[in-house]
């Protein structure tokens, strides 16, 4: 039962942060049509910029609590990234929004080979330590362990989910976007601006993105520069899983795809003697999501956002 719980406790976290990151592919599906398949790499500009900022806050005032220093580096990697993401889609997507689906999906390969380019010639190609800043005594939970890290990690991301959702739900910026996801045309008739709404989509997924990113180094306390591939496109496959163009369905895919990739590393990888442990706890995700989509090709939760006319 321990080993349930803790498997549990870790399919939480790393759910948390494949939802966070899925959030970001499945707003600007919604909104634009368009899969940004760079948006995993924005997840590793997060991590580089919060990394440089706990660098420097370690030099020049190295008494702060390292909570506060763990704040002001996800605060400061937030714009990082929303500029970053605004670029790509002023510079990379706009002029691509009416041109066939291959020619921007081609693009954002591109931009994200870019970025992690860039990101190699600015922090090196080596794995960088990130510094933990919170206590790293365990906190118990029903005899498994937590760490306080992982407790921020959960937290910091239920309450971005939760903003979320009453953003789109309960704002004039919420009700624009699901105006522009529903038709665009018809949105710029009512007075919506699409290219402010589009803008500000892409800005509030890379600020989800930013949060995963600095949480990422935290918890696994090292980042490289190309960090984003992997956890980018298992969080894509959240967010099919859960419903493409779908924020609950995004939430859900990702925390479900990370409990199935704990409990298949830590119950089937002691099955297999260790063959199919955590080095192959990719197979599983996979494989489930397979399955899913064989059966409901619309995810869990089905797509929400309407066919464009």
């Amino acid at each position: 039962m321990d080993t349930f719980i803790q498997q549990i406790i870790n399919g939480l976290v790393l759910g948390s942060m494949y939802a966070l990151v899925a959030l970001g592919y499945t707003m600007v599906y919604g909104v634009l049509n368009l899969i940004n398949f760079a948006h995993g790499d924005v997840l590793m500009i997060g991590a580089m910029a919060g990394l440089t900022i706990l660098n420097l806050l370690n030099h020049v005032a190295p008494d702060l609590p390292g909570f506060v220093k763990l704040a002001i580096a996800i605060i400061g990697a937030i714009p990082v990234c929303m500029i970053v993401n605004v670029l790509i889609e002023r510079v990379a997507y706009r002029r691509l929004r009416n041109a066939p689906r291959l020619a921007p999906l081609i693009t954002a390969i591109g931009v994200s080979i870019l970025l992690q380019t860039f990101a190699m010639m600015i922090w090196g190609r080596n794995p960088l330590p990130f510094p933990q800043m919170l206590s790293t005594d365990p906190i118990m939970v029903g005899g498994a362990v937590i760490s306080h890290t992982q407790v921020l990690l959960l937290v910091l991301a239920a309450a971005a989910m939760f903003g979320l959702v009453m953003l789109v739900e309960k704002t004039k910026m919420g009700r624009a976007m699901r105006a522009v996801a529903e038709n665009p045309r018809v949105a710029g008739l009512m007075g919506v601006d699409s290219n402010r709404v589009i803008v500000a989509t892409f800005a509030i997924g890379a600020g989800l993105a930013a949060v995963a990113g600095v949480m990422w180094g935290a918890n696994y306390a090292s980042i490289q520069f190309a960090m984003g591939f992997v956890p980018g496109l298992k969080a894509f496959s959240a967010a099919v899983l859960g419903g493409i163009g779908n924020i609950y369905g995004a939430m859900i895919g990702g925390i479900v795809l990370g409990i199935i990739e704990s409990l298949g590393a830590g119950y089937i990888g002691d099955l297999t003697g260790g063959f199919l442990g955590s080095h192959y706890q990719d197979i599983f995700a996979f494989v489930v999501l397979i399955l899913v989509l064989t059966v409901r090709p619309s995810g869990i939760m089905g797509e929400r956002v309407a066919d464009r006319a």
